[in-house]
């Protein structure tokens, strides 16, 4: 039995995070305030981008993208299946119809030579998602996109800090998306972000986020359909509060992935992320992939009997219910995408996660995989 409880996730909470959501409680000003603002001013300096449009979530911050760049129905947009269903939802919520497209075997994200394959006369642009906080091959991905005439959406709700050739990302595409749930790099709680150079796009989500009002019209006037999409002021003080510590954060994410990958160097049946060059990974998930003969239900169970937590990171959208029951969506095999989907384990990782926890989780993984290997 472990001595200490091991967390799948956990977010980094401290004093001074407890004080900005007080003074914000405090003052009364719950809700479209200074906080808010200032949270987007701090995202725009750390992010290298003109405008930043707080938002109640990173799904709401990728609808918003969808509905600003005019996407409806009868368009198509490539996207991966190996993602988190928020990248696909936010297409289908404006009837868009989702192409989706393999992945790289190495990082696990959109293969740019699959994606210009299943370019159609109906397709409008490219959603490119930095799986696990892994930068997408943007080079190749906005090469393509320009040589097409498409518009490029970065989902990037896994990866705030992470860089592509020195470059935060953020500034790849039309617009970029991040998030800030508990277990992201940075946490308001619920919330997210989406951030632009184009001045059009963020005007256009201002307005439909607090319900499709002008900036100078009066509280009952609606210029366009909207939603309530605002982020609250307590959520915002949270997040001005964490961003001015992420630099710190990034560092303990990547010596907590740095003892994993050094531990399970000679795990045999197990392959550790792959960190692209020119790439700096700022790790939301740590994420293992099983050699084809293992049984990972069974490492799962192993693992589960001794009280490590973990997660099947991705079920491929293409091969859920939802999607395979409409008559819109040409489902088509993705064979890497069905392998790896079929391989992949997120161990338990967040910022305090400690050495002792890391060898306990790597050691129960060692046995669970040798085991299953002894009877293959």
């Amino acid at each position: 039995m472990m001595n200490e409880r091991v967390l799948m996730s956990s977010p980094e909470i401290d004093e001074s995070d407890v004080e900005a959501v007080v003074e914000v409680l405090r003052s009364g000003r719950l809700s479209l305030g200074p906080k808010a603002e200032e949270f987007e001013k701090a995202l725009c300096q750390y992010l290298g981008v003109h405008h930043a449009v707080a938002v109640s979530s990173g799904t709401a911050a990728l609808h918003l993208i969808v509905k600003a760049l005019g996407f409806g129905l009868g368009d198509e947009v490539l996207v991966p299946s190996f993602t988190f269903a928020a990248s696909v939802n936010a297409l289908l919520y404006e009837g868009v119809t989702p192409v989706f497209c393999d992945i790289e075997p190495a990082t696990y994200n959109l293969d740019p030579a699959d994606m210009e394959k299943r370019i159609t006369s109906r397709t409008r642009a490219v959603m490119a998602v930095d799986v696990f906080g892994h930068p997408a091959d943007w080079e190749a991905i906005r090469e393509i996109a320009a040589r097409y005439n498409l518009k490029v959406i970065d989902d990037s709700c896994e990866a705030l800090g992470a860089e592509y050739n020195g470059r935060k990302l953020g500034q790849f595409g039309s617009a970029a998306a991040f998030a800030f749930y508990p277990n992201k790099q940075i946490t308001t709680g619920e919330g997210g972000v989406l951030v632009t150079n184009n001045s059009e796009i963020a005007a256009s989500a201002r307005s439909m986020r607090n319900q499709g009002r002008g900036e100078m019209g009066s509280w009952l006037e609606h210029e366009r359909l909207g939603f309530n999409y605002r982020m609250d002021e307590m959520s915002a003080a949270l997040g001005l509060s964490q961003l001015r510590r992420i630099e710190s954060f990034l560092e303990k994410r990547r010596k907590v992935a740095e003892l994993y990958s050094q531990l399970l160097r000679d795990v045999r049946g197990v392959r550790t992320p792959v960190v692209s060059p020119g790439v700096r990974m700022s790790w939301f998930v740590y994420v293992i992939t099983l050699d084809e003969p293992i049984d990972r239900q069974v490492v799962l169970k192993a693992l589960r009997e001794r009280q490590i937590p973990v997660r099947c990171y991705f079920s491929p959208i293409h091969l859920q219910n939802y999607i395979r029951e409409r008559k819109d969506c040409q489902i088509e095999r993705l064979p890497i995408t069905e392998s790896i989907a079929r391989r992949t384990l997120a161990l338990p990782f967040h910022n305090g996660l400690s050495p002792r926890n890391v060898e306990e989780v790597v050691g129960a993984v060692r046995s669970a995989v040798e085991s299953v290997l002894s009877h293959v």
